[in-house]
Formats: C-alpha cells, structure tokens, sequence
C-alpha cells in the first residue's frame, strides 16, 4: 500500500514540482490548497486523473477541515508549502501574510498536534525561505544565524518557523523547517522576476529592473529545491534546521543579461526589449546568501543544475507553453507592485 503524503499550496509554483517528483517516485499525494490567485490547476493538469493524486479546497485556517482531512487520509508525512509569497504583495497588503503565513500556520499546526496524538508515525515539514535572515552583505547565513527580516513578507515566515520551532519544543511535534534560496523554473508565476523578464522577452516589452539592479540573490532551480525536500523527508533529523541553496549568487542584471543571451538563440529580440530601471521597492535587500553545507554533510545532498542549464530549460518551457500565460489575468503578469 504506497504510503499517503500531504502538500499544501501544491497548485503553487514549488508545491506543484513537489508533488510531479513525489508521485514520479510512487507515492500517493493529497493536494491541500486554497485556491486563490497564485494557485493555478495548469500546474498539475497531466496528473488531475491520476489515481495517485487527489486535490481538496481547503484553507490552512481552517482546522477543522485539516484535521478531517488527516484523520481520513492518514499522511505519513505533511509538506506545508502553503503560503503568500511575493515581497512586493506584501508592500502592497501585508494582511494576507498574516492570515496565511502566521494564523494559517498555528491551524496547521495545532490540527497537526491533534492528528499526532492518534497518529505517532507522521511528521511535518515546514518550508520556508533564505529571506527571514535579511540582508546579508558579506559571507552566508548557517542554520544558528539570527532572523532579521526587513519585508512584511520576510516576517511573517519568520513568524512561521519560529511557531514551528516552539511546537517542537513545547509540545514535542515531529517537525522539521527548511529555508531555501530563490527558485525559478517551469510554472513560476510571472509576477516572480525570472518569468517576468522572459514573458517580456518574448512579447516585446521592456525589462523592468529595480533600482540599479545589483541586488543580489542566490538562485536555485526548483527540481533541485525538490530533490532536497525529498532527501530531508528521507533522511532529515526530526527538530532540525536545514539550509537549501545553490551556493551560487547573481545580480538582477546578470540574471537579465543570461536570459537575453539565451533568448538571443531561440528568437528575434523585439525592439522594445531593453532594461528599465525602476524605482526601488521600499526595504528591498540587496544580498541573500545561505551556507548551506549541513544539508550537504549530513543529508549527501548538493544542488546540481547550473544557473546556465537551469535558466535556458525555463525559458524553453516558457516559450513551449505560452498558453501557460492565458491561465493568469493579464494584469497579474504586467501590473506594478510593492509601490509607496
């Protein structure tokens, strides 16, 4: 009898590569997702027939239901990837954050507390991301280095793991959190700068870059993200931290200038293709770096697609699936946010 997983937000950008790869190696997944705009059901369109897979509405707020689910289903193990994520959204509306990144995971988290106390051969995993440790200007951040978020975003998963982390303590829940860095790759919603930029490539806009476009970010690609998710479901030590990166960082404007190389292969770059600088967002950092060599060490894990590979992959999949874009509202993919 394969073995029932849960995955919140699993018609999100991750959520969804997580649960290809996890039904690829034979497990059967149950898909907990709310439904809201960045969920998209083209994510997972080739798998909504497969006995394998099941997907059920269901915000994480709402306990209840979550422990129905849990109490029919039976999970081994829950992935919680459930969560706003766009910086600039939260500029825009910090409350939505709150709700889902905070209020959304104490539910989970004391549905959670009530399955396990039926159920002691289950675990958590709570995803999370390389910016709750804020700026960092030199070196990499390890799993001991101090939170210090500078987004409404970046806070409010900071929030998350630290509630994760005192249910681990406190009432002793098998739980393990994992920050990674920036992903990119197929289905990634184009409000993220990566799709961004190649959806403008390819329909002949202009490439908006913030401020002078030397924020640098440490780029994974999100099989590799999933890869290691997998290992730490496999391998991973219950109440452990673990860091998931590339251990490779570029700037904005390398990022842009790749995929204008790559892009240079594959089609006629329109006239109107040239970078625009744009007015900062407020607080925007300008370095994540994580050290990610626990994970490395102890799970024998390491990220393995160059940034080269993994970014002329996307674009690939991008221009082979623009009807991808007709799944979002047009003004989903062009408007500006994360203005004051």
């Amino acid at each position: 009898m394969k073995e029932n997983l849960v995955v919140t937000g699993g018609l999100g950008f991750i959520g969804s590569n997580l649960i290809k790869l996890l039904i690829k190696k034979n497990y059967s997944v149950i898909n907990i997702d709310n439904i809201s705009y960045s969920s998209n059901f083209y994510n997972l369109k080739d798998f909504s027939k497969n006995k394998n897979y099941k997907l059920i509405k269901c915000n994480i707020n709402n306990k209840k239901k979550l422990l129905n689910i849990f109490k029919t289903y039976k999970p081994h193990t829950i992935f919680n990837l459930a969560a706003e994520t766009h910086v600039d959204r939260s500029i825009d509306s910090p409350e939505p954050f709150i709700e889902s990144n905070i209020l959304g995971v104490f539910n989970l988290l004391e549905a959670f507390r009530d399955y396990f106390k039926k159920s002691k051969k289950t675990k958590l995993i709570h995803i999370s991301t390389d910016e709750v440790y804020g700026d960092i200007l030199k070196g990499r951040t390890n799993e001991e280095y101090p939170y210090r978020p500078s987004s409404p975003y970046a806070a409010s998963k900071a929030s998350s793991d630290h509630l994760v982390s005192s249910y681990i303590r406190t009432f002793d829940i098998p739980a393990i959190i994992t920050n990674c860095s920036n992903n990119y790759g197929p289905r990634q919603h184009p409000e993220k700068l990566i799709p961004k930029l190649i959806y403008n490539i390819i329909n002949n806009i202009s490439l908006p870059i913030y401020g002078d476009g030397k924020n640098s970010r440490e780029w994974i690609y999100v099989e590799d993200h999933c890869e290691a998710l997998f290992k730490v479901f496999i391998k991973g030590k219950l109440g452990e931290f673990y860091n998931i990166g590339s251990n490779k960082n570029h700037n904005n404007l390398e990022i842009t200038k790749k995929l204008l190389s790559i892009a240079s292969k594959h089609l006629v770059i329109g006239e109107n293709v040239n970078i625009n600088y744009i007015k900062d967002r407020p607080g925007h950092d300008k370095r994540y770096a994580l050290n990610s060599s626990k994970i490395n060490k102890n799970l024998s894990w390491k990220s393995s697609t160059t940034i080269s590979d993994g970014l002329e992959k996307t674009f690939l999949w991008y221009l082979n699936n623009q009807n991808y874009f007709n799944s979002l509202k047009k003004n989903q993919i062009i408007k500006r946010l994360g203005k004051l």
